[in-house]
């Protein structure tokens, strides 16, 4: 009990106080209504909206009904009329007995706002039945000592009816001696006395029966008779008499059939017969005779059947006690009945929402009432719910509680709640009783879409198929229905720049993304956009996630010969000095490949030469040197053929062809050959040459001050020394697409190219290509710092 008792501050509860009735007491009296008993069902009983000055339409909206005691149901109300029809035949003395007036108790319950409207309905007495005595027939035993004015009490009739229904006066058949006077008590009940008028005398008449008559005040009146048969006795002239004239127990409601109540006695001075004493009840009521029974010759109570204190609190009981001469006396037992916690509390349910809407503000979820039998300390209730519960429960008026919410709720984090009310006595020993109700929450579209990923990182070789499948984004949304239903759309460039629709489309139902068109990994190589994701909800929420593709090279390109240029009218020649020790550096095949990393790796080799002994290629780099010294017998031209290949899977290749010239010096005879042209001829190609060269170097000078502008990343560097040189180191922007509809992707090299400018032979060199595509760590990237292909010239 103690621990049960400390759990209480614990848990949230709401206590029913005495207070509250005092509060509901003072508040409006309660609406009248009244019928009489016995009439039909289906009978007008009044209407409720005029009673409560609402408009039809009001009830109807407000969902109003009416909640009686016990859920019984005595009334029914139509909503569209607000009348109250009878449901069933009310019998006023079976709903309240002797009591007057008769009551029932009702609340008319309004929804939206709530409001609780306190109404009586009264039950009117009918002349609907007649008085009754218990016994057909009495027997009184009068002694002939009896004075004229004795009086004698008779047993009473019962009518069950009240007011001016009710019993009203007793009659006695016409005789000389006796007649009949009436005794108010102050029950309210009438008792009739018999009272002698003239001295008894047994040996002229020893036993008179007359008729009593029972008559009622209704109209028309009822009656009901019994037989008075008396008998005329010798002198007694002792009365009993009782050792208290009023006895007072108190017995638990729960003591058991055939447990003794109590025990009265009365003593007789009288001798023999005059003296025995016998007990019995007097105007004991049905409720008595069923529950008590009394040993006539002992005078001991015992209970006939269970008491309950719900039912009757306390009796009443006169008990008569007689001695043989006929002689009475009478005494008061009065039993008060002890309550006991046997009757748990009830919890009638009036109205439940479910679902509602998880971001609803504080709703009344559910309405009910709690009901204890018991009174005192056993009949004060405590109402509580689970502690982890974002609900809450108020008092209203007339035991009524309402279950509201504490502020909006969250039906991803919880979807539904099983709320247990608890309703507790505070008895001894405790009752109580649960009432489990489900509240289901309702969805709002109040969570975005979320991508499994903030960013997303996708990978496409170059040359793919149109409509290739590439990848694909998800999003998940923590709501329902079409709240859930996740679409995908691609947010156009901020720039403008990438003409992304014409390369990338999405599925808008799964988020699987596809490539359009083929793309060249040396025109782009990473690109990057937005999805979006939208769900159906209204309005719509989303969230946006990055995506980046990254386009991965394929060895499409096959390397290309900067150097010698293979395309020329007339073939370029490399002078080599016969005095040239082995080892020197004749000339260096210059190639690049477009493709990236190990695609675009070049190796060099010799495939044919006109003596292949005099003349050795390195492999990584290109550069031809002279393997020996050279002899006499040499022959002056010399044609090689070199294959230039890269690492690619398959492997890619080219060829190139250069032409060398063995000569004794640098001096203008020794550029004279038989099959060479005139010296103005070789000076006009010579000046055509550079002026190409530098136009081109002008022309991708120009390129790369276009791109500066364009993409703001390029930096300007001029270095001036001996040699003029103009160099662009500045990398190829990597998000410059091709949109002539070609499906081919261009590609910008650039070159450093110096120029002698105090060489009156007009000698000229190629520093390395500057591809600023490729990786600075390969481990084959040509060095040429410091090397140069010298001693060079075109002939025509």
């Amino acid at each position: 009990m103690e621990q049960e008792g400390a759990m209480i501050p614990q848990q949230r509860q709401v206590l029913f106080l005495l207070v509250l009735l005092g509060v509901s007491g003072a508040a409006s009296e309660p609406e009248q209504f009244s019928v009489e008993e016995e009439m039909e069902t289906g009978s007008f009983v009044g209407n409720v909206a005029k009673a409560l000055g609402l408009e039809v339409g009001e009830l109807s909206n407000r969902r109003g009904r009416v909640s009686f005691k016990g859920n019984k149901e005595y009334l029914q109300l139509n909503r569209r009329t607000g009348d109250l029809i009878l449901r069933e035949k009310l019998d006023r003395e079976e709903l309240c007995g002797p009591a007057e007036p008769c009551v029932l108790p009702f609340q008319i319950l309004l929804e939206n706002p709530f409001q609780i409207v306190r109404a009586e309905l009264r039950v009117q007495d009918i002349n609907d039945h007649s008085p009754v005595f218990l016994e057909s027939e009495m027997l009184l035993k009068i002694p002939e000592s009896t004075s004229p004015g004795a009086v004698i009490l008779l047993e009473n009739a019962r009518d069950l009816d009240v007011g001016n229904n009710s019993l009203q006066n007793y009659t006695i058949s016409p005789n000389s001696l006796f007649h009949i006077q009436i005794r108010d008590s102050s029950e309210g009940r009438r008792y009739p006395e018999l009272v002698l008028d003239e001295t008894l005398d047994r040996e002229e008449q020893s036993e008179v029966t007359l008729t009593l008559t029972a008559v009622d005040g209704g109209v028309p009146p009822r009656s009901g008779t019994a037989q008075v048969r008396i008998l005329v006795l010798d002198i007694n002239d002792n009365v009993p008499v009782f050792t208290q004239s009023q006895y007072e127990v108190q017995i638990p409601e729960d003591s058991s059939i055939g447990s003794r109540v109590v025990t009265v006695s009365a003593t007789d001075l009288d001798a023999g017969n005059n003296g025995e004493i016998s007990y019995t009840f007097l105007y004991p009521s049905e409720d008595i005779r069923k529950t008590f029974d009394l040993k006539e010759k002992l005078g001991e109570l015992y209970l006939r059947e269970k008491v309950d204190f719900e039912s009757t609190q306390s009796y009443l009981i006169s008990i008569q006690a007689t001695d043989g001469g006929g002689l009475s006396a009478e005494c008061t037992v009065i039993v008060q009945v002890i309550d006991l916690n046997d009757n748990p509390p009830e919890l009638t349910m009036s109205s439940l929402t479910s679902p509602i809407p998880e971001n609803s503000p504080e709703t009344v979820v559910a309405v009910f009432r709690v009901l204890d039998l018991d009174s005192g300390e056993n009949g004060k209730m405590v109402c509580s719910i689970q502690d982890d519960l974002p609900f809450a429960l108020k008092p209203s008026i007339e035991n009524f509680y309402t279950l509201v919410t504490e502020g909006a709720l969250d039906r991803e984090s919880r979807a539904q709640y099983n709320i247990t009310i608890t309703v507790m006595d505070l008895g001894s020993p405790r009752l109580k009783s649960e009432h489990n109700i489900m509240v289901l929450i309702s969805d709002v579209n109040d969570n975005p879409p979320v991508f499994s990923q903030r960013a997303y990182k996708l990978y496409l070789r170059e040359n793919n198929s149109p409509a290739l499948h590439i990848g694909g984004v998800s999003a998940s949304d923590r709501d329902l229905g079409i709240n859930a239903k996740v679409t995908y759309s691609l947010l156009p460039p901020e720039t403008g720049d990438l003409p992304l629709f014409s390369y990338i489309s999405i599925n808008s139902d799964n988020g699987h993304l596809y490539a359009l068109r083929s793309l060249d990994y040396e025109a782009i190589q990473v690109f990057h956009f937005t999805v979006r994701a939208a769900d159906g909800g209204s309005p719509s929420l989303s969230s946006e996630a990055l995506v980046q593709v990254l386009v991965e090279d394929e060895n499409d390109n096959s390397p290309f010969v900067l150097y010698p240029l293979q395309n020329g009218t007339a073939p370029c020649n490399d002078l080599v000095p016969r005095a040239a020790e082995p080892g020197y550096l004749v000339t260096k095949v210059v190639a690049v490949d477009r493709d990236w990393g190990q695609n675009s790796w070049l190796s060099y080799q010799l495939l044919k030469a006109t003596d292949p002994g005099l003349f050795t290629l390195l492999a990584h780099n290109g550069e031809v040197h002279t393997a020996r010294p050279i002899s006499d017998r040499d022959t002056i031209k010399h044609k090689l053929l070199v294959l230039v290949k890269d690492n690619g899977q398959p492997p890619l290749s080219t060829m190139a062809t250069l032409n060398v010239l063995l000569v004794d010096g640098f001096s203008e005879p020794y550029m004279q050959f038989p099959d060479a042209p005139k010296e103005q001829m070789q000076t006009d190609s010579l000046t055509n040459y550079l002026v190409i060269s530098l136009a081109s170097v002008s022309f991708v000078f120009l390129v790369s001050v276009i791109m500066f502008i364009v993409i703001r990343l390029w930096k300007r560097k001029k270095d001036a020394t001996d040699i003029s040189c103009v160099t662009s180191n500045a990398p190829f922007p990597g998000h410059l697409v091709d949109v002539s509809g070609t499906g081919t992707l261009s590609q910008s090299y650039q070159y450093e190219v110096c120029l002698a400018s105090h060489s009156g032979t007009s000698e000229f060199k190629f520093l390395k290509p500057i591809v600023p595509i490729l990786p600075t760590s390969q481990g084959n990237e040509d060095s040429f710092e410091n090397s140069s292909l010298r001693n060079s010239f075109c002939f025509n």
